[in-house]
């Protein structure tokens, strides 16, 4: 069994929900984990568990945004552009972020950013900066997207947690220079607030603010 949990997305000027984050479950023995193969359920199928949890979150979503990942596997599947279109159709007005969780190619992304922004979907880059998107594999990337999205829980778990403040402030850089919007993830704390702030990062995404849940 298969669910999205939705987790918000906080603008922290003014206190107000941005957004949400939906990541998939999988449910056995009665326990909900993240699937081991994300791509074991066909885009279609997400497209639609995707819509069902709109509706679930109902007025809450309204004009707001709803950001949803995919992987390579399903960037390099042709029926996910038209899969995502139909979705962003169906969940109007929400807006729509497409999350990228490892890094295309160039002809890939520049396919992505054209037909997607027609249909004012937004893409993101996530976990910029750790894993395999790193800067070196990412940054002709960058004028494609809208958004990138840190994750200090990754620096976290990989014992780099001293490295968060050099962290923020170089994709802060790269977010400024190519006119980007910024989500960082990983906040659980007031001191993890600050250090957004200081950075100039406004949009916020991590425990304080609520743990990914059914809806």
């Amino acid at each position: 069994m298969y669910r999205f949990f939705a987790q918000p997305q906080i603008n922290s000027k003014d206190n107000s929900v941005y957004g949400y984050e939906v990541l998939l479950r999988q449910k056995d023995c009665n326990v909900w984990h993240l699937p081991k193969n994300f791509s074991e359920v066909s885009i279609e199928e997400q497209a639609k568990m995707v819509e069902t949890t709109v509706g679930q979150l109902n007025t809450a979503i309204n004009h707001r945004v709803l950001a949803f990942n995919i992987n390579q596997d399903q960037v390099n599947n042709p029926l996910t552009l038209g899969s995502l279109i139909a979705l962003k159709k169906r969940i109007d007005p929400a807006a729509l972020m497409i999350e990228l969780t490892e890094a295309p190619t160039l002809q890939q992304i520049k396919e992505l950013s054209m037909v997607l922004h027609q249909y004012g979907i937004g893409l993101v880059i996530d976990d910029v900066g750790t894993g395999s998107n790193t800067y070196e594999n990412i940054r002709h990337l960058l004028p494609y997207v809208d958004q990138i999205k840190l994750a200090m829980q990754n620096l976290r778990e990989n014992g780099n947690a001293e490295r968060i403040p050099e962290y923020l402030k170089f994709w802060s850089k790269q977010a400024h220079e190519y006119r980007l919007d910024v989500v960082l993830e990983g906040i659980e704390d007031e001191h993890d607030q600050n250090l957004a702030h200081e950075y100039g990062i406004n949009i916020h995404q991590g425990y304080l603010y609520g743990r990914p849940s059914l809806v």
